[in-house]
């Protein structure tokens, strides 16, 4: 089993072929719409569901074993908000519409930049500090989330606030001494001391 850094790479590279593919199809006189929307609509679903993949299982590790973890996630969760916001616009838009091909366009960007910036600081932290049985285990796990989720149904799409996500994971990974995590002040511990 490819370990999760890889099958994030290889999802890369597919967003790349499909909105090549598009760029194909807009060129096309007359715009052929149900070819648009046979190409769309599956990587619309696969930005939505890969970005929940990664905020449900790698970056919480991440932030668990990478140096520069925390600015990392936080551009991550704001650039994820950034694609997911371009595709919901896209959607109330009829498909080859110009403003339809302005919320893909954004989405494109977003999500380019996301990419960028994913593969050169945190997908390489990972690699240099997550041990490689982690790392294998968490491509299973990514795999078997993207093969159950082929479509957004039962997922929560809507964006995230990235300093509440990184506060979050952080008071798991590192709960406040003064508190257990179920937040109970734990006074109930000090029995029999």
């Amino acid at each position: 089993m490819p370990d999760i850094t890889q099958l994030i790479l290889d999802d890369h590279e597919w967003f790349r072929r499909e909105f090549a593919a598009l760029d194909d199809l807009r060129a096309q006189t007359p715009m052929d719409a149900d070819a648009l929307r046979s190409v769309w609509e599956p990587l619309a679903a696969r930005l939505d569901v890969h970005a929940i993949a990664e905020e449900e299982i790698f970056y919480p590790q991440l932030l668990r074993h990478g140096d520069d973890a925390e600015d990392e996630t936080l551009d991550a969760i704001g650039d994820h908000n950034d694609i997911r916001d371009g595709v919901h616009d896209a959607a109330r838009h009829p498909i080859g519409s110009r403003p339809w091909w302005e919320a893909v366009g954004r989405a494109r960007v977003a999500n380019d930049e996301h990419m960028g910036e994913e593969e050169n600081e945190g997908l390489a932290d990972f690699r240099l500090n997550a041990p490689s049985g982690l790392r294998e285990s968490l491509g299973k796990r990514f795999a078997e989330f993207m093969t159950r989720h082929e479509t957004t149904r039962a997922l929560d799409t809507g964006d995230k606030d990235p300093e509440r996500y990184v506060r979050d994971i952080e008071r798991e990974i590192d709960p406040p001494d003064d508190r257990t995590v179920d937040g109970s002040l734990g006074i109930g511990s000090l029995k029999g001391r």
